[in-house]
């Protein structure tokens, strides 16, 4: 962690030019033990936290506070902003040990008019056997960009779609790049063009599909910034009742996490995000975490999707328990996500 700090400030001071970074941070009252808003620190030894769990509201904070800065624009895919952010998450993997897919960790796009690019890493399972199959875990990098206005503001910085989201996967990647304590290799997907309608996870799936390869399950991250309103657990899935897959987080998580939102059946949410074409390339498990349950959160697709409307205890919280969910589905000995029986 304290190496891609290094990295953040270098380039969040190139970019910024002279002015001023923050070291200001503000309580959350509802999870006073959490962070919220905006965080970035100039104190490189800042390590994991004290407490229990792999990531802390503050290291989290420091991912989010570049990835949903003004200085990438909104990462509108082929844009120089998200670049910039491609650079960052190539920076954060090739620290944590995590290997390029292919020739390199960027692979371009063959659906889309201009150059943009999915940042894809793998790390291999420890297991002689399994370590043929494979899990992919996704979540969309790229956001709208510039935007009509509004307040003067035209930056649609997308913190919580889906900065949150890939924020999450990089300490994922950290984590198991730490402890290779994976028996089944991970893909780690960034995917660019989401907004496009989801060209970047549609080209790698088919990519994949046409290398022959293992999928055992694909779980991607989505606007999980913020928590939701009044549930007993603290992420849905998209199509909840087509797998076993809540059951099978629940388990390794030791307790509900995992739950199912009626409005995310209603508005089709299984179709809507990167999960999607996994399942029709591959026709297994593949779904989409996340908090967004459409009472909790009013800036969706607007400039004012910024960080001070991120909650970093909660993002942290969600992180730390889906470590051990992740870690018990890779290593298995059989395969225990299935599609529900019709």
């Amino acid at each position: 962690m304290k190496q891609y700090l290094s990295l953040f400030l270098v380039i969040l001071l190139t970019s910024c030019g002279s002015k001023k970074i923050s070291n200001e941070i503000e309580l959350n009252p509802n999870n006073p033990e959490g962070l919220k808003g905006s965080v970035v620190s100039t104190n490189l030894n800042m390590g994991q936290s004290s407490g229990a769990g792999f990531t802390s509201p503050v290291e989290v904070g420091e991912l989010m506070s570049f990835l949903a800065s003004d200085e990438l624009q909104g990462r509108d895919s082929g844009s120089e902003g998200i670049a910039k952010a491609a650079s960052f998450i190539e920076g954060i993997l090739q620290e944590s040990g995590v290997k390029p897919y292919f020739v390199s960790y960027r692979d371009t796009l063959s659906n889309f008019d201009k150059v943009a690019y999915n940042v894809v890493g793998v790390l291999e399972g420890g297991d002689a056997n399994l370590k043929n199959e494979y899990i992919v875990l996704g979540a969309h990098y790229d956001h709208i960009g510039i935007i009509s206005p509004e307040g003067g503001d035209e930056i649609a910085n997308g913190a919580n779609d889906n900065a949150s989201g890939t924020s999450m996967l990089l300490e994922l990647a950290r984590y198991f790049g730490e402890t290779r304590s994976n028996k089944r290799s991970i893909v780690f997907a960034f995917f660019s063009a989401e907004e496009k309608g989801l060209l970047g996870s549609r080209h790698l799936a088919k990519k994949l599909k046409g290398e022959g390869l293992d999928l055992y399950a694909m779980l991607n991250y989505e606007m999980v910034g913020v928590p939701m309103v009044d549930k007993d657990y603290l992420l849905y899935l998209t199509g909840y009742e087509l797998s076993n897959l809540a059951e099978i987080t629940n388990k390794y998580a030791g307790g509900k996490i995992a739950g199912f939102l009626p409005k995310a059946k209603e508005f089709n949410l299984f179709r809507r995000s990167d999960n999607y074409p996994f399942h029709q390339e591959f026709n297994v498990p593949s779904q989409t975490y996340s908090t967004f349950d459409f009472t909790n959160f009013d800036h969706y697709h607007k400039v004012g999707d910024e960080t001070d409307k991120m909650d970093y205890g909660h993002m942290a919280e969600i992180i730390n328990k889906m470590i051990p969910v992740v870690e018990g589905i890779a290593n298995a000995p059989e395969k225990e996500i299935k599609y529900n029986e019709k």
